[in-house]
């Protein structure tokens, strides 16, 4: 199991497992989100209210220029009211690779997150 820590994890993860750059992922992604907006018919404003996050921050996101954080992409599929496999889905049908891939995104991200939540919980609550 690769257990994500950092971003720089992250990136290493996806091109580990598509030969995709760091930025090239971050560029499909802010594409889904920005597609999945668009087709609610939202502004980016709507969006960042609804995930409880800057309207800059969320731009930064749809250009590809920043990398959100798993409680970010989970912020945002639930106001989207998606599942977060689906921000790195192709338009296409997702071959039984591309959904492997996708699945082991979402638990790697959930593991990573757990992680997390228990050093927080055992640093300052005992």
């Amino acid at each position: 199991m690769f257990v994500i820590t950092s971003t720089y994890q992250l990136n290493l993860f996806y091109y580990k497992e598509t030969g995709m750059t760091g930025a090239e992922i971050r560029a499909f992604l802010a594409q889904n989100i920005k597609s999945f907006r668009e087709h609610r018919q939202w502004s980016q404003a709507n969006l960042a209210e609804y995930a409880d996050i800057s309207v800059p921050f969320l731009s930064e996101i749809e250009r590809g220029n920043k990398w959100p954080y798993p409680d970010t992409l989970a912020k945002i599929a639930n106001a989207l009211n998606v599942e977060i496999y689906e921000f790195f889905r192709a338009e296409t049908p997702a071959s039984d690779r591309e959904r492997d891939f996708a699945v082991k995104v979402v638990k790697e991200i959930f593991i990573a997150q757990k992680a997390i939540a228990d050093k927080i919980s055992k640093e300052y609550l005992g």
